[in-house]
Formats: C-alpha cells, structure tokens, sequence
C-alpha cells in the first residue's frame, strides 16, 4: 500500500512540474517575442511610408509663372531660342590705371623771375596755350630792350642803304660805299632777327611790342597741352627759374592701365590686341581698350609680364591709381557651343537659371550647368537643348512674379 502510494506521488510531482515549466516559459518569451514583433512590423510599415513620401516629393513638378503676352510686351520680355555661339577665348588679368606718360606736361618758366599773378588753380580743366601765371623778368626786360634797339639799327640801316643806292644812281657816291651799307644792314638784319627768337623763346610774341611806346611787359606762362592740373606750386611773390616745376596738367581724356601677364600666356598676346577694362566703381561699364606696348622682361619674383593697354577715358571716370580687371580677346577657334547671354541668368535658390518657355505665357525656372564665359556669352553645358525657348531679357519681372506666388502658397 505504501509502494502505491509513493508511485503516485511521483507522477503528480512530474505532471505538476511539467505544467509550472509551460507556463514559465510561455509567460517569459511569448508575450516580449510577440511585441517585438509588432514593433519590427510598425517600424516597417513607417519607414515604407516615408520612402513614398519622398519619392511623391521628388516627382512634385516645378513651379511655373504665367505671364501673358500684352504683359509681356509691355514689360520688355523677349523670347528667344536657344542656340550654338562660338566663343572667343579670353585672358583674364589684373592691373592698374596710370596716367598716359604722352600726355603729361611739367609747366615751368623759361626765365627766371618773380610770379606776378596767378592765373590757375588745381584741379581746373585747361586748354593748351592757356596762361597759368605771368611773370616779371629782369631778363625778359633785357632782352626786349636788346630787341628794341636791333630794331632800331636795322631801321637806320635800311635808309642808310636806300640813301647809298640813290646817291649811286646819280653817281655821286662810289661802288665801295653801297657794298659797305649793304653789310650793315644784313649785319643789323641778322642781329634784329637773333633778338625776336630770343623773345618767342621765352614765349612773348615781338609783334606785342610795337608800337609807339609800351610799358613793362609781363611774360606769360602758357600750358603746352589742354587737361586737368594735377599738381599746383606757383605761389604769387615767389621767385620762379626754370628748375623749378610750376605745375604739372595731365591730359586725361586717354589713360594707360599696367596689368600684369602670366608668362605662360604672354605667347598669346600682341600689340594692337583688343581689351575690356572694368573697375570696381563703375562695374556695369566696359571701357574698351588696345594693347600699345609689351614689356620686353618678365618680373622674375612673380613671373608676369607687364603690358600697357591704352583706353579712351569717355567722362574721365577711370582715376589713376585705380585697380583693373582687363579681359584679352583671344581669336575664335573653338568650334560652337551651346550658350546663352548673361543677361538672361539669374539667382535662384543658389542656383543659375533660365526662364524657359514651351507655350509663349508659362515660364519655367530651368537650373542650367554652366561653362566658360566670354563676350558676355555663357557656355551652357546641361539644362538646356538648343532650339527650346527661354526669356533672354524681363527675367526679372519673372522671378518677382514666381516670388509672389511661393509667398501666396505659403
């Protein structure tokens, strides 16, 4: 009896620990295994969710501006096709403008003398032969007084010859005394015309002292060129001698810029050459120019060349001392590309555009990829097909119009 009872003991014991063991280990990794799953499923489904987000995205179209063709017209918006240009080189550099070394005059007198009035002042626009001081000269009156009295002997010289020639003609002066009067005249003809080139040297006129009397002349100090006085140093009262500058004029309606070449490019540049100088005060301005002169040495520290470009100063807005950028036309040897003014560009959102157009009213901002540059044309080399139209001028009014309605949507 108690064997029995040992043995069923043992079978509940087994049967009890078989169901505490199932119910351990369903309650310990059923329920953790199951949530992780869902969240693996969840985390999924999120994540599909969000790549057809962004490819919904990315196949959104782009926005368009519609403007219409009266509006067009009257806002200057022009519309062309798209098309091939060849492009000429170009050789950028640097420089400065100086002022033209041909035309520059250093005034000073030709005498010396003390500055009686002065007649100009700096800064102001002068024409050539114009009086910049008048000057009272003891040697100018020594020489006008010299001038005078030659005059005077060559007057009497004449008669005297006049009066031989007669007295020769009726035979009573001999042959002797007509060669004798002919020599002084030429002596006093030569000594007369000595003392007029001593005065228009000194720059007054022998014609300005005739007469029947005269005062104390002044001589003037005239400017040999027309431009603008860049340098003043005549003081009234002040002794002047001609070592000493009185002013300094400078014609600057033509102007040098220096720039300096790369030696590796100097091959490709020549006198007469054609270039466009522009200036940080006047960016919008191109100055044309022609290289005049290529330095025969190079710098050895940078390895440049210089070369003098000579430019029409139009308004006198280039100033000397003022820095260059200078573009050297090269020959078009390149075969067409793809290019299109850079008028026609504008920034968008960091990027280059172009307004392109398929029905004439419907304006696209297309992003170009762009290449070199050069006569104003810019090469373009993705983003846009030759023969596909594009607004080349207004594209302003048209980003203001796409401006307007991003701002609207928002």
């Amino acid at each position: 009896m108690n064997k029995k009872g040992i043995i069923i003991g043992v079978i509940l014991a087994v049967a009890l620990a078989g169901g505490f063991y199932y119910r351990f280990t369903h309650l310990a990794s059923g329920p953790g295994e199951e949530k992780v799953h869902n969240e693996a499923v969840e985390s999924t489904e999120k994540s599909e969710d969000k790549k057809v987000g962004e490819v919904d995205t990315k196949r959104e179209t782009p926005k368009t501006v519609s403007i219409a063709l009266e509006k067009q017209k009257k806002h200057g918006i022009v519309v062309v096709a798209a098309k091939q240009e060849r492009l000429a080189g170009a050789i950028s550099a640097t420089g400065k403008v100086e002022v033209n070394g041909d035309r520059i005059a250093h005034v000073s007198s030709r005498i010396a003398g003390k500055i009686a009035s002065v007649k100009a002042s700096l800064g102001d626009s002068i024409v050539s032969g114009q009086v910049l001081v008048m000057l009272d000269s003891v040697e100018l009156g020594e020489a006008i007084n010299r001038y005078l009295q030659s005059k005077t002997r060559l007057s009497l010289a004449k008669n005297n010859l006049d009066r031989v020639n007669a007295l020769v003609e009726k035979k009573i002066a001999a042959r002797k005394d007509i060669m004798q009067a002919e020599t002084d005249y030429q002596m006093a003809l030569a000594e007369n015309h000595t003392d007029e080139e001593r005065l228009a040297l000194y720059g007054l006129s022998p014609a300005a002292l005739d007469g029947p009397g005269h005062t104390r002349q002044l001589l003037p100090v005239r400017s040999p060129i027309g431009g603008v006085i860049t340098e003043k140093y005549a003081i009234a009262g002040e002794l002047a001698d001609p070592s000493k500058n009185l002013y300094t004029v400078v014609d600057l309606s033509s102007v040098w810029v220096m720039v300096d070449i790369n030696e590796k490019d100097l091959a490709k540049v020549r006198k007469g050459q054609d270039a466009i100088v522009k200036v940080g005060a006047f960016p919008d301005l191109n100055f044309p120019g022609r290289i005049s002169h290529i330095a025969d040495m190079v710098d050895d520290a940078t390895r440049t060349g210089k070369a003098r470009i000579e430019v029409q100063n139009i308004g006198r807005k280039l100033k000397p001392e003022m820095f260059a950028n200078v573009e050297l036309a090269l020959p078009v040897d390149a075969p067409p590309v793809l290019a299109v003014p850079e008028e026609a560009l504008y920034d968008l959102e960091g990027r280059k555009v172009v307004f392109v157009t398929a029905n004439g009213t419907e304006f696209e901002p297309r992003p170009l990829e762009l290449g070199r540059a050069s006569g104003g044309l810019v090469e373009v080399t993705d983003g846009l097909k030759e023969g596909e139209r594009y607004a080349v001028k207004g594209g302003f009014l048209l980003k203001s119009e796409l401006k307007k309605s991003e701002l609207g949507e928002e």
